[in-house]
């Protein structure tokens, strides 16, 4: 019996193109399987909280080793020299005394009155029409400081220098009253000044209107040690 078949039924024909299928469906399947990612399924726990226990670090104390201090200086000894009372010992001084009422005077806190000392004199004038003057005028007054001012020998020994501030009251008859210094520097040199212009001699009055009245005056003197 003579077999009826068309050739486009016979699959012998196609077996090498489903042969490539079939490997080319083969291996994609193995690709994808080694491909295949798979993951752990963790459960977290939101509620709960661990606590890690750290252990504080103990820091070292180390002991810094100070360098001893330097020694000290060995004592020096001052040399005074002793003279008699009847030697005269010349004296460097630099006496700047050049002022008038209108010099100006570092301002000072003025010491407190008791309500006894709070007594109604004279009014005081700063500035007046004629200015009290050193009989013989400054250089007559710088000489007088010149001569009459000994270097306290504390000062001296100390080499305390600078300028002491005085003021007083030239009075209505030419006396010199209520000096005080307003500025010292210390090392007997204030009170050698207060000394010497209380031992000043009267000086001629100011006067205003041709009155004589109460003056304040102001004066430094200066106190300097030769090199």
């Amino acid at each position: 019996m003579e077999a009826k078949k068309t050739p486009k039924a016979d699959l012998e024909r196609k077996r090498t193109f489903f042969v490539q299928i079939g490997l080319i469906v083969a291996l994609a399947a193995v690709l994808v399987a080694f491909e295949w990612k798979t993951y752990d399924k963790q459960q977290l726990d939101l509620g709960a909280r661990q606590v890690e226990n750290i252990e504080d670090e103990m820091i070292e104390i180390t002991q810094q080793n100070k360098p001893p201090p330097p020694p000290a200086p060995p004592p020096t000894t001052t040399l005074i020299n002793i003279v008699q009372d009847d030697v005269e010992v010349e004296d460097d001084i630099t006496i700047d005394a050049e002022a008038s009422q209108l010099t100006e005077i570092p301002a000072y806190v003025p010491p407190a009155v008791t309500e006894e000392e709070e007594v109604a004199e004279a009014e005081i004038f700063m500035v007046v029409e004629d200015a009290p003057s050193f009989p013989g005028g400054d250089e007559a007054r710088i000489r007088f400081l010149q001569q009459n001012i000994k270097y306290p020998q504390m000062a001296r020994e100390s080499s305390i220098q600078g300028t002491v501030y005085v003021t007083f009251v030239v009075e209505r008859d030419g006396s010199v009253t209520d000096v005080r210094v307003l500025r010292g520097i210390g090392g007997g040199c204030d009170e050698e000044a207060i000394r010497v212009i209380k031992a000043m001699p009267k000086w001629n009055p100011g006067k205003q209107r041709g009155k004589p009245v109460r003056v304040q005056f102001n004066m430094p003197i200066k106190f300097t040690l030769a090199g």
